[in-house]
């Protein structure tokens, strides 16, 4: 299961993903900024997701027990030893939506198979009593080999939906431990702001909280 750099963990073992993960740490550990990071990153990033033979048919399926519901389930692909840089597939199944929530982290994130709906959002304002207000900024029609940017805080909160009839698969390269650091969600008709970790499908977090 671990490959690479001692104790880094891969749970999807291929050799175009190792491949991938080398050419990542190489360009993360020469890049002087997460912009410089992110832009070296969109060429091999593209490429992983053009090719349809290396994720395996377990990390594209929904999770009845999903901790974000719906169905949507995160599997880890890839985590480094220091927690710095995962690689994880979203899998959405038809007609269900993430809730709005953030990533507090630089990334990629591009559609690996199916349709996704994305909605942008902008924190506007905090009132002293912590509630938020959110400002929609983009809506976007996403297809398969298409991905956008992460860079706190543009772009970094925002919500999916799945469009087409079966699941979305989405992968996110991300400068965290995305499924168990804890990070936001949002409810613009209420203002509010709530404590959130999604938790992986397929791995429990460092603490032996359940997966997502």
């Amino acid at each position: 299961m671990s490959a690479g750099h001692p104790e880094d963990e891969f749970f999807v073992d291929n050799p175009r993903l190792g491949a991938f993960i080398a050419e990542v740490r190489t360009i993360v550990a020469r890049a002087t900024s997460p912009i410089e990071t992110v832009a070296a990153l969109r060429e091999p990033f593209s490429l992983l997701l053009a090719n349809q033979t290396w994720l395996p048919s377990a990390f594209r399926q929904p999770s009845p027990q999903s901790g974000m519901g719906g169905g949507i389930s995160s599997w880890l692909v890839y985590r480094s030893a220091d927690r710095s840089l995962t690689l994880m597939s979203l899998v959405v199944p038809p007609g269900s939506a993430t809730p709005i929530h953030d990533h507090l982290s630089w990334g990629l994130v591009g559609l690996y198979d199916g349709t996704q709906e994305e909605r942008v959002f902008r924190e506007l304002a905090r009132s002293g009593d912590g509630h938020r207000q959110l400002e929609l900024v983009n809506v976007r029609q996403l297809q398969a080999g298409l991905f956008y940017d992460l860079i706190p805080p543009e772009n970094d909160i925002h919500s999916v939906k799945t469009t087409s009839s079966t699941p979305s698969i989405s992968l996110h390269l991300l400068a965290n431990d995305i499924g168990c650091i804890w990070r936001h969600t949002y409810d613009p008709e209420k203002s509010t702001i709530s404590p959130f970790r999604s938790g992986y499908t397929n791995v429990r977090c460092d603490d032996g909280s359940k997966p997502g």
